[in-house]
């Protein structure tokens, strides 16, 4: 990929909101997760916490393939809101937290990751620490 469509470490600014994209939560993956993983676990209550962070994870994953990032630190504070119902479509953002240069090369961002539901309630979020490398 080439660098002028990464996101280095100097196009972040604090406070900036990025947006990570949309999934749905699918009652199909539920049920499977629930019957491999989860035994016990009604899937007809919606996605257990586990496959919520897995929902995430993957948002997070796919916007990263933008970034200039060298290497994810953390991922803590994780907080679970509530449980979104299959069919749930959950919109993921990150909003920048910090800014800490390291050298010339790199910097550390903090963030906080959400998952938001349809009517813009939050469902999950955490805070994570990453190395992007700078322009």
């Amino acid at each position: 990929m080439s660098d002028e469509f990464l996101v280095h470490f100097d196009d972040l600014e604090v406070g900036q909101v990025v947006n990570l994209g949309t999934c749905a939560v699918d009652a199909e993956a539920v049920a499977d997760f629930a019957r491999r993983f989860a035994p016990g676990w009604d899937p007809t209550q919606g996605a257990p916490e586990v496959l919520v962070y897995a929902y995430w994870s993957r948002l997070e994953t796919d916007s990263a393939k933008r970034w200039a990032r060298s290497k994810s630190l953390a991922v803590d504070a994780l907080r679970f809101s509530r449980v979104p119902p299959a069919g749930e479509l959950l919109r993921g953002r990150m909003t920048v937290m910090g800014k800490d240069p390291v050298g010339d090369e790199r910097g550390v961002i903090i963030a906080q990751q959400d998952l938001l539901d349809e009517a813009g309630r939050l469902i999950f979020s955490c805070l994570t620490r990453a190395v992007f490398l700078r322009r």
